[in-house]
């Protein structure tokens, strides 16, 4: 296992600004967001001439990078085309993982399960490992519904964030039960291919580090024992009245301490 951080981390600043801080920091690896929504790249701006996405992202970093967050605004064959090109970008600069969101909460399952089915064809074509977010509001906000996807989707892996079952679990009497008989996410372990980490409440997805409850060791030791060798990934966005380098800085010390 090794400790890497998400460009989201810094997510109002442009792509070399926000490595240059997270190297300052001493973070070795780097989780690259393509996104929409929030963060340094956003996808039409990387996709539309893909030799030249290859060159930003290979000239703009001296840190390995551990994997692409990807989330795609479009639909149709355009959604697959973007995602294939995103593929061939992370063979060309040598990534194997590309996460993406699931489809929101109340989308029907069948069609969840034919839509990852397509991306994870397009991913093996190009050698790269797809895998899905645990994320609040979602399909995979449930450890067990991201289970039977995981079940039905062959090559499918999962980005665990154990602060998405924790907050889930205070909204959500089925999630809340299993994680009081200790089993929360211990069943998707086995797919797991990254993990997003920051401390949590129940009642508060980010604290400052110390002040929550996610058990680092407890995580760490249930994945060494399925022999994970992937990224511990800091993902936290900066907090009103806490300093935000030492709050990374925080976890990143805690989190080699335990590995």
């Amino acid at each position: 296992m090794f400790v890497a951080a998400s460009t989201l981390c810094w997510p109002d600043l442009e792509l070399q600004a926000a490595i240059e801080l997270l190297q300052d920091l001493e973070f070795t690896a780097v989780e690259i967001a393509v996104q929409e929504s929030v963060g340094p790249i956003r996808p039409d701006e990387l996709l539309e001439d893909e030799d030249r996405a290859v060159q930003i992202l290979r000239s703009s970093h001296r840190m390995d990078i551990s994997g692409y967050r990807l989330e795609l605004a479009s639909t149709g064959e355009q959604h697959y085309e973007q995602f294939h090109a995103m593929c061939r970008i992370a063979k060309a600069t040598k990534v194997v993982n590309i996460s993406v969101p699931s489809a929101e909460k109340g989308t029907p399952f069948n069609e969840e399960v034919e839509h990852l089915r397509k991306l994870v064809a397009i991913a093996e074509g190009e050698g790269v490992r797809l895998s899905v977010r645990c994320m609040l509001g979602c399909l995979s906000e449930d450890p067990d519904t991201l289970l039977v996807l995981c079940n039905n989707v062959d090559g499918l892996g999962v980005a665990l964030d154990p602060s998405v079952s924790m907050v889930a679990a205070g909204d959500n009497p089925a999630i809340a039960k299993a994680m009081a008989v200790g089993k929360g996410f211990d069943q998707l372990l086995k797919f797991v291919t990254n993990v997003q980490l920051r401390d949590t409440r129940k009642d508060q997805f980010q604290v400052s580090v110390g002040q929550g409850e996610i058990d680092y060791g407890k995580i760490v030791t249930q994945l060494e024992r399925e022999k994970y060798k992937r990224a511990l990934t800091v993902d936290m966005v900066p907090m009103d009245d806490f300093d935000h380098r030492i709050e990374l800085r925080k976890l990143r010390r805690l989190l080699e301490s335990l590995i």
